[in-house]
């Protein structure tokens, strides 16, 4: 592992144009995963091979996840955030290449995941609850409330971003400490330690995206409290 490769960040101007690592690693990561999953749809058989039972298996998992929490519209959301658990993961495992940082090390990606989520979050609010009952829970039980469902907005936004942004510097920083003091004497506990953050930072993040969906979503409460005023 390379100690600069760390902290430091390469800016490569193009047409007077200046593009991070951060950005460059980020659609390389894109164009790998769009590979991968042209390359392993292509053949799909009723008789899968063990590559295609695996991801049938974490495809599963994803999807369960998913349809825990948002069981009547999880066909809709679960390509949005299956993406953001792939490519979190991935972007977070960069770090462990010698001379490439993490994406997700960089602020401005994790503000860029943190606005899609947002946008996503009343995109899917819109789109299955309709425009008149998503934009009525924005002033329920009073329209005095509104303010404080804005500042609520914004400010997970703001937390979403900074949390998965802190959590990978922290983490790398925490690795350059180690290998100045002990050299390279402890590489393998710091590459399981970047295993294990990284795959618990995509899920929380996703996990977050997720909650945040459902709760701009009141299909499943409306319905209840029709069936009870019914009863």
């Amino acid at each position: 592992m390379d100690k600069s490769s760390l902290i430091e960040q390469i800016t490569i101007n193009i047409f007077g144009l200046s593009i991070s690592e951060s950005i460059i690693t980020s659609l390389g990561i894109t164009l790998f995963l769009a590979t991968i999953c042209w390359l392993s749809t292509r053949k799909l058989s009723t008789k899968p091979s063990n590559y295609q039972t695996i991801l049938e298996a974490i495809y599963q998992v994803m999807y369960n996840a998913v349809a825990d929490i948002l069981p009547e519209q999880s066909e809709i959301i679960f390509p949005f955030v299956a993406t953001l658990w792939i490519f979190i993961l991935i972007a977070n495992l960069m770090g462990i290449i010698p001379g490439l940082n993490s994406p997700t090390n960089d602020l401005s990606v994790t503000a860029s995941l943190a606005i899609v989520t947002f946008l996503s979050v009343h995109w899917f609010g819109l789109r299955i609850e309709g425009v008149k009952k998503y934009l009525k829970h924005y002033i329920s039980p009073n329209p005095l409330l509104l303010p404080f469902h804005l500042i609520s907005e914004i400010s997970r936004t703001l937390a979403l971003a900074v949390r998965l942004f802190g959590n990978m510097m922290s983490l790398q920083l925490t690795a350059l400490i180690i290998l100045m003091v002990a050299g390279f004497l402890a590489p393998i506990p710091i590459l399981m330690l970047h295993l294990i953050e990284a795959v618990i930072q995509a899920y929380i993040f996703g996990m977050l995206a997720l909650i945040y969906i459902a709760g701009g979503i009141h299909t499943q409460t409306l319905r209840r409290e029709k069936e009870n005023h019914d009863d």
